[in-house]
């Protein structure tokens, strides 16, 4: 569900990165392999286990059947982090990686672990969106790329309490909230918050940031350039109590609600206990199982909503990005299916999967809302990483969460919040 975090801090999104992608992705350098036949053995790790395993594994096949005499090892680790960070330490580390967090990433590559891809670059150019190569490049050369995406900014709804309100999905922040109202009148809570799992709460702190202040004051946050007492950050809390204030409107104690249980209170084919509940594309995955709730019949979905006009088409998500330890004609020719197309279709076909990559076929994608959530995912005009993803761990995976769980306690407190955040954020990044 949500990218597991390491203790780094990276830069992302400011112009002189962007440049210096351009520069790389454009400029002439290495040649990328081309397509003749290698040969030898390889490894790649990542934390795909179960069904997402075998579903890499088969995406892996796919690569043999163009590559026969290369053979891949996959391993699966559930801590690519730690497996990484030791395995790199002991100077023998797995080929490729695909790790969850492009801040691990950056530290790896500036302690000169990684190798760079810029054989890739073409293809990268090619295949993703700007902001998608921004995040994999460090100090202007190439280091990832991106094969599996999440696409956070996505609000999932009850299509019979929608219909019951008469209203159709809202399209800005400020029709959400009359809208919210009007399902309260109907009958059914509007919202579902899954409080008592503090990364839901700084999801939609998020998304309503990026849309509520602008793409470069998110990236300035993210690196701490700019308090948390900002005023873009203040603006951001109060349209967040909007939501946390509207405490009669919220299914059960949101504090004491996790997150899969935020999601069966609105996947319900009959009295769903709310109407909408904030989180990204993997959503139907939790319900699955847990509910009798179908696919456009009893939920379906809409983008996180617009504020002042800005950011409708705004994503806000995660990733795991393949990155190259030692490099070998075997590994590059892995790395360059991985970043194709006919790799992502693979696994997009056998659903739970969305990828950045936006020449991946939607026809491909097994239903009408995933082909929706992972269009949006490859195709946006503007994506951030998840900003908590990377922050240093001390903040970003526990006081972050700590300090919106007490603001969902106390909407009202909004400077102090503010101030709680700030104290807490610059004590983890001087580390």
């Amino acid at each position: 569900m949500r990218s597991r975090r390491a203790a780094v801090v990276v830069a992302v999104g400011v112009a002189l990165v962007a440049a210096l992608v351009a520069a790389s992705l454009g400029n002439a350098g290495k040649k990328a392999p081309t397509n003749t036949k290698v040969s030898g053995t390889i490894t790649i790790l990542a934390d795909w286990t179960g069904a997402e395993g075998k579903s890499f594994q088969a995406v892996l096949d796919g690569f043999k059947k163009k590559q026969p005499d290369v053979t891949v090892k996959y391993k699966a680790s559930s801590d690519p982090a730690s497996v990484l960070s030791t395995a790199v330490q002991g100077g023998n580390p797995p080929d490729l990686a695909a790790i969850p967090n492009p801040g691990l990433m950056t530290d790896f590559a500036t302690r000169g672990a990684l190798k760079p891809i810029t054989f890739a670059r073409s293809t990268v150019a090619k295949n993703y969106a700007p902001d998608w190569a921004k995040l994999g490049t460090v100090k202007g050369k190439l280091y990832g790329v991106f094969f599996k995406g999440a696409n956070k900014s996505t609000v999932w709804y009850n299509v019979h309490s929608f219909k019951n309100a008469g209203i159709k999905p809202p399209k800005d922040w400020k029709a959400l909230i009359n809208a919210a109202k009007t399902l309260r009148a109907s009958g059914t809570k509007a919202y579902s918050i899954g409080g008592a799992d503090g990364w839901t709460l700084t999801d939609i702190f998020e998304n309503l940031y990026i849309r509520a202040a602008n793409p470069t004051k998110y990236d300035q946050l993210t690196q701490h350039s700019i308090p948390w007492t900002d005023k873009s950050v203040t603006t951001t809390l109060k349209l967040l109590a909007q939501v946390l204030s509207d405490t009669d409107n919220i299914a059960g104690n949101p504090l004491q609600t996790d997150f899969p249980k935020s999601v069966t209170n609105v996947f319900q084919p009959k009295s769903p206990k709310a109407a909408m509940t904030f989180e990204g594309d993997f959503v139907p995955g939790v319900a699955a199982g847990q509910t009798k709730a179908k696919a456009k019949t009893d939920y379906n979905v809409f983008p996180f909503p617009a504020v002042n006009g800005r950011g409708g088409d705004y994503v806000v998500g995660g990733g795991n990005v393949v990155v190259m330890f030692k490099d070998s004609a075997a590994a590059r020719a892995l790395v360059l299916y991985l970043a194709s197309p006919a790799a992502g279709e693979i696994w997009a076909k056998r659903g739970g999967f969305s990828s950045p990559n936006k020449n991946v076929k939607l026809s491909v994608y097994p239903d009408d809302i995933t082909r929706t959530t992972a269009s949006a995912l490859a195709k946006a005009s503007t994506f951030r990483f998840d900003m908590s993803d990377l922050a240093p761990a001390a903040f970003g995976s526990k006081d972050e969460f700590a300090d919106l769980q007490a603001f969902l306690k106390n909407p009202a407190s909004v400077a102090a919040t503010a101030a709680k955040l700030e104290k807490h954020a610059k004590a983890a990044y001087k580390k």
